[in-house]
């Protein structure tokens, strides 16, 4: 670690908390990510104008933060583009077949006291350790 993110990182999880509160709150909707997007690509009436407006405040979030403080977003990934669509095609399809992925497990589920997300959630970064430690190992830590 190059350097320390407390305070931005502690700000980021209460606003991450606050948002997932205030959709269960208003909506009685999970905030899991994946279920969220998954409803906008296979739409029911009535229910994708609050799929669309959490998106785009995502997004909007996301740009807003690129505008006004562009190195908090600057990264460098030593990972070829091959390697990052597989991984990214890896996780929807754990996000899938684990029913949701660690926004909706993690943040909201564990939250809400459910074993099933604490179970998922232990898997999805027992997994993530475990390939980590393979590409590193085994790739040199590039792939």
């Amino acid at each position: 670690m190059q350097h320390l993110t407390v305070l931005p990182s502690l700000a980021g999880g209460i606003l991450i908390g606050l948002s997932a509160s205030a959709l269960l709150a208003v909506s009685g909707k999970i905030a899991g990510i994946s279920g969220i997007v998954g409803g906008l690509l296979t739409p029911k009436v009535g229910d994708t104008a609050w799929r669309g407006a959490f998106v785009v405040g995502l997004m909007t979030g996301g740009l807003a933060l690129a505008s006004f403080a562009p190195g908090t977003l600057e990264m460098t990934l030593p990972r070829s583009t091959a390697a990052v669509i597989v991984a990214g095609l890896l996780v929807g399809f754990g996000s899938r077949l684990g029913s949701g992925c660690t926004s909706g497990h993690g943040v909201c589920g564990i939250a809400r006291g459910s074993r099933r997300s604490l179970a998922a959630t232990v898997t999805f970064m027992l997994t993530g350790a475990a390939v980590a430690l393979i590409v590193t190992q085994f790739f040199g830590g590039r792939v």
